[in-house]
């Protein structure tokens, strides 16, 4: 149905300009999410998820067991615990498509990289977790970085709708 003036009339339920999407649904999330987009996500959600279970497992030690000092032993698994929603809730963001969640995400896997290399000059059985943790964010920061990533977020919309550019 159009109009006099030859635009398409508004239909209830759908959005005016929408492209024909339901009311509350943009073009974005119409579009099937990128796979790596989803992987994104996945590694920081399997990073917070780690340090969660981490700082819980640090604090009913601080409680339960016997530490040298156990309120540090608390005090670090509820710090722990707490650093762990960063990357679920960017996690979360990525699902989402939500364009700050981007810097969060890559933040953390940069941070990732501090421990890795402290467990890679280890010796014994802390090298291998030292590789498979510089494994998972290297990959994160390799899917987070992609220009799919990217596009998918909508960072970056401005220079590929013809921005100006010129110095």
């Amino acid at each position: 149905m159009r109009t006099a003036a030859g635009l398409p009339a508004a239909v209830p339920g759908r959005r005016a300009g929408g492209g024909g999407y339901p009311a509350g649904v943009s073009s974005d999330e119409a579009t099937p999410r990128p796979s790596r987009l989803t992987a994104a996500a996945a590694v920081c959600a399997a990073e917070g998820l780690a340090l969660v279970a981490g700082g819980l497992f640090m604090l009913v030690m601080g409680i339960a067991g016997d530490p040298d000092s156990s309120s540090a032993a608390e005090t670090g698994g509820v710090t722990l615990a707490l650093l762990g929603v960063i990357p679920l809730a960017a996690a979360r963001g990525l699902l989402l498509r939500r364009a700050w969640s981007r810097g969060p995400a890559i933040i953390t896997q940069l941070i990732a990289l501090i421990p890795a290399w402290t467990l890679l000059r280890a010796t014994g059985v802390l090298i291998p977790l030292g590789i498979v943790l510089a494994a998972v964010a290297v990959a994160g920061l390799v899917l987070l970085v992609n220009p799919a990533t990217a596009q998918a977020l909508g960072i970056g919309a401005a220079g590929a709708r013809g921005g100006d550019s010129s110095v």
